[in-house]
């Protein structure tokens, strides 16, 4: 472990540009993808608001409302903001996100980011022991899974979904069956969490790589006969 923080920490420093770069990038194409795929294949998005709600929080929280757990637990859930777009029955789409997608968000953004740090910086310094040639691929290919998960399985709201939370591909595609819905419910939610485990992995082993080699090697002493 401590040689994967410390490979962390060294690819990171220096690759902050690649770091930066690829966690901005994932995690505002994780809000701003799934509203705009909605917009294309659905009807454009014609609103979006912040909760009004939020400006209570402060006040929910102190409150005497339940328990200390509930209350957290219904922040957890609560939606910050969302995009919709209506029709005239009512709601066409939407597409909301909480505090529990914003983390997700977050957290798979800064997992990418740590990644794409560990990948080049092992890139330019081991390219010359093969290690660039031989997974370049499977890098690049781990970062498109990610992203395609990661967007394709944002939480969207009840509105025009007909499930609490179905992947936003899915909700591209108008009539859809309850049980199809529900399948890529569950999908939805072991994809996540399969690819945030797969980058998790991804993390360790090549931060430990990269601590273990900046390791001084300690020298045997040798017998003089």
């Amino acid at each position: 472990m401590r040689a994967t923080l410390q490979g962390i920490r060294i690819a990171v420093s220096a690759q902050k540009k690649v770091f930066l770069l690829a966690t901005a990038a994932v995690f505002v194409a994780e809000i701003a993808v799934p509203p705009l795929l909605l917009s294309l294949t659905r009807k454009p998005a014609d609103f979006f608001t912040f909760n009004p709600w939020l400006a209570k929080l402060p006040e929910y929280l102190r409150s005497g409302a339940g328990s200390l757990g509930e209350r957290l637990a219904k922040v957890w859930g609560l939606a910050l903001f969302w995009f919709s777009s209506d029709n005239p029955y009512g709601i066409e789409w939407g597409f909301a996100v909480t505090l529990a997608d914003l983390s997700r968000f977050v957290l798979m953004a800064l997992l990418v980011g740590t990644y794409f740090a560990l990948w080049v910086y092992r890139r330019q310094r081991m390219g010359s022991h093969g290690w660039g040639i031989r997974t370049s691929g499977q890098g690049g290919a781990l970062g498109a899974a990610s992203s395609v998960f990661g967007l394709a399985t944002g939480g969207c709201t009840v509105m025009g979904c007909g499930a609490p939370v179905i992947p936003v591909v899915g909700l591209a595609f108008t009539g859809l069956s309850s049980g199809a819905l529900l399948w890529m419910s569950r999908l939805s939610t072991t994809g996540t969490t399969v690819v945030l485990a797969a980058m998790v992995i991804g993390v360790i082993y090549q931060g430990w790589r990269v601590g273990s080699a900046a390791r001084p090697r300690i020298l045997q002493p040798t017998t003089v006969p």
